[in-house]
């Protein structure tokens, strides 16, 4: 580079007025995403020790411990989404021939001292649990809910039909011990039915599409599982008289089953003895199926919490074999499912962790019915784990399940499973479907506190919605921790404004970063207001900030309003690098934490930097952002109050059928964006309430026609609830929508007029 360049690059390079020199090379968007992505890394590294700050426990007896846990056993059920009340306890035997459901008892099988009848169960609107039911000939020693993995079908798990090794039916050995043993069939791994049946294919698998819907409805699919199992303890104790009243009952599960097993016992205290077999608490839940991604589970349970909620209770816990899976699969690559594996746990972490609920439990009055007990690698359900899950139930006598003989087939009355599996999968999504059109009746409910005689009460009333909003949907992460230490260099200069890159800290490894425009001819003491320009999916500042660049979407916007006079910011928000993000905030759920949690206090430090400029009003600082940028237009304002007004351009919809809706091809569960969902937001905030949390600061809409997000009446139904709440508070002139005959892209008339109008910024 000769002397005239060097010279030029230093000129260009040159730090905005009040900042050091920006050194920093390569791709900072990528640097600003691993750096959440190692924040996360330490908050899930002392998870285990922050979850003291969540419990109380209580050790003067057993009765007092399991009082002490019961909001933490609660906490559980509503994170799993085991919130439904169910149905009345009714198991019916049914009998399947040629898909047509016989009235008489379905005796489909015959062990050594039991008989084998298929069955079905209520559980809730409409969700039914089916399976077997295995029936000793004499009475019962106990009642049994054992669970198979979700890939075993009822039949394989007790010997009926090949799959299962005769050593691995634990549910045929307890039926030969004296059980009576009811054994559920739960939606498999495969994508057989995924997405809507007869209408919409996916390549992802089933839990996974169960899950996108359920999450968004605070449901999730362990959680109808547990329901299943729940239902079935319902009626295994009804049904047992007076004769019975005695009899113990308890849970197993390897697998799946395992995990279902784990939760069902820790929430329901009937439960006298529970094993887990095949399943180990993840603490990397973001490295397993997203279908077991469970919203601030690791930051609040371990699995030496759940165990507490067992305890004192007989629980066994087996380190065996455990199922080995991998999503997606060569034939989903592409198809938008996202990834995950299964399989052993560390030895070292599963060793750490061991000690962990050791350590937990040891003060809990009755511990002793705590076993951890090692098998082959290949093994289920032990002679050791059965006899100790006998003991449990309080029988002595029994063997360690070694014996018992096959099951032979009886009749013709057996269920399809196939047609079974499309029945328990169709159920479950169309209760998420019954769940979304019912969300509108819900928030409805859950926003009976606002206050709506003036815009004042109401605005004050709503801070309880936004501090809700904050820590139960978003999810707080301390407020920064470094000095902002600004960082700038030159990038751009036309007659009309100069640019500088910008680079703020906020925590270790945690950084705000973007585009500064700032027009030229400012006078002494002129005092200008600010528009933050927020780029979409996989965007960058420059897209909206660099004069040399005409994104389609964008028409360097951020560039217009700064030939306007309007000073802008362009921040890099942390979507973007494709799945690298989407596991970032895999990583975040389960901690309570979203990428919002990182974004709301990048743009505090931002806003902050910019008001400490003597050139700008503080007070006139904006927000406007495109597609997800316009989903960040309906977060972080609302949690802002520098934030003066927000524009939301190409993403207002009625958000929550765009989430759950499995009839529409706008949808998200159709999609690779795995991201979207947020736990429970159905029933707390759609959009219109998202927009209430600005009032009464201005707020608009922008949407073309033909932006393929969502049609325009989804869009207009939603604003309509924006605009009533306005107009009924006397604030109607604060709020607009413009739609505009284009695609998904920034319009620029009527969002340029009312920042003009309410920036007080002459055009």
């Amino acid at each position: 580079m000769g002397a005239a360049a060097l010279w030029m690059a230093s000129i260009q390079a040159q730090p905005f007025a009040g900042t050091q020199p920006l050194t920093m090379e390569g791709d900072i968007a990528a640097q600003l995403v691993g750096g959440l992505d190692r924040y996360l890394d330490r908050v899930l590294e002392t998870a285990p020790a922050n979850r003291a700050r969540h419990w109380s426990r209580d050790f003067s007896s057993a009765e007092a411990y399991v009082r002490s846990v019961q909001p933490n056993r609660q906490r559980l059920a509503e994170i799993l989404g085991v919130v439904d009340k169910r149905d009345a306890a009714q198991l019916r035997f049914v009998g399947r021939v040629g898909g047509a459901i016989s009235p008489n008892p379905a005796l489909i099988g015959q062990g050594s001292g039991f008989r084998v009848y298929s069955v079905e169960w209520d559980v809730l609107r409409g969700v039914h649990g089916e399976g077997l039911l295995l029936v000793p000939d004499g009475d019962a020693k106990a009642d049994v809910v054992a669970v198979p993995d979700c890939d075993w079908t009822p039949e394989q798990a007790v010997g009926l039909t090949p799959g299962v090794p005769e050593s691995h039916q634990f549910a045929r050995k307890l039926a030969s011990a004296g059980c009576r043993v009811l054994v559920p069939s739960l939606v498999d791994r495969s994508d057989t039915n995924a997405g809507l049946p007869g209408v919409r294919k996916l390549r992802q698998s089933q839990r996974e599409t169960l899950w996108r819907a359920a999450y968004e409805m605070g449901r999730s699919i362990q959680g109808y599982d547990v329901q299943k199992v729940l239902a079935g303890v319902d009626w295994l104790i009804q049904s047992r008289g007076s004769a019975g009243s005695s009899r113990r009952t308890g849970v197993i599960g390897w697998g799946e089953g395992g995990m279902v097993a784990f939760y069902a016992g820790a929430l329901d205290t009937r439960i006298d003895a529970t094993v887990v077999s095949g399943f180990h608490q993840n603490p990397e839940l973001h490295n397993e199926p997203i279908y077991r991604n469970v919203w601030s589970l690791t930051d609040q349970f371990g699995g030496a919490e759940i165990a507490g909620l067992l305890a004192p209770r007989r629980l066994v816990y087996e380190v065996g074999k455990y199922p080995i899976a991998e999503y997606p699969s060569a034939g989903q690559r592409g198809e938008g499912a996202a990834p995950g594996k299964l399989g052993p746990p560390n030895p070292a972490g599963a060793e750490a962790r061991s000690q962990h609920t050791s350590e937990w439990l040891k003060e809990v009055p009755g511990v002793a019915d705590w076993k951890l007990i090692r098998v082959g690698a290949d093994e289920i359900v032990g002679g050791e784990t059965f006899a100790a899950f006998l003991e449990g139930l309080g029988i002595s006598g029994a063997g360690d399940g070694s014996g018992g003989g096959a099951v032979t087939r009886v009749g013709e009355g057996a269920a399809d499973p196939a047609a079974r599996m499309l029945r328990q999968y169709s159920e479950i999504l169309e209760d998420t479907q019954w769940l979304m059109r019912e969300s509108e009746f819900t928030r409805k409910e859950f926003w009976k506190k606002a206050d709506r005689k003036s815009a004042d009460t109401f605005a004050q009333s709503a801070r309880w919605y936004r501090d809700y909003f904050f820590n139960e949907i978003v999810g707080p992460i301390p407020k920064a921790s470094l000095p902002a230490n600004p960082r700038s260099r030159k990038v751009s200069e036309t007659e009309a404004f100069t640019g500088y890159e910008v680079v703020l800290d906020v925590h270790p490894d945690v950084i705000a970063y973007g585009i500064l425009l700032v027009p030229k001819g400012i006078k002494p003491g002129e005092k200008r207001p600010v528009v933050v320009c927020q780029h979409g999916l996989e965007g960058r500042p420059t897209d909206v900030a660099d004069p040399k660049k005409d994104h389609p979407a964008y028409h360097t916007y951020a560039c217009r309003l700064a030939e306007r006079g309007f000073i802008t910011f362009s921040p890099q928000n942390a979507y973007i690098g494709e799945n690298r993000f989407r596991q970032v905030l895999r990583k975040a759920q389960p901690l309570k934490l979203t990428l919002w949690s990182f974004i709301h206090r990048q743009h505090e430090v931002i806003l902050d930097w910019l008001a400490s400029q003597d050139f700008v009003d503080s007070t006139r600082m904006a927000f406007y952002g495109l597609s997800y940028g316009g989903k960040t237009a309906m977060r972080i304002p609302q949690l802002l109050d520098r934030y003066c007004l927000s524009i939301c351009s190409a993403d207002y919809n009625e958000w929550i059928w765009k989430n759950v809706s499995a009839r529409h091809n706008y949808c998200y569960l159709y999609w690779g964006e795995y991201d979207m969902p947020e736990f429970n937001l159905g029933n707390t905030f759609n959009y219109a309430e998202l927009s209430w949390l600005m009032i009464p600061r201005p707020f608009m809409v922008e949407r073309g026609h033909d932006d393929g997000v969502a049609p325009d009446e989804w869009v207009a139904y939603e604003f309509a609830k924006t605009r009533r709440q306005y107009v009924k508070l006397g604030l109607g002139d604060r709020t607009e929508i413009e739609f505009f005959d284009g695609p998904h892209t920034i319009h620029g008339k009527g969002t340029f007029e009312f920042l003009h109008r309410h920036l007080k910024w002459p055009k």
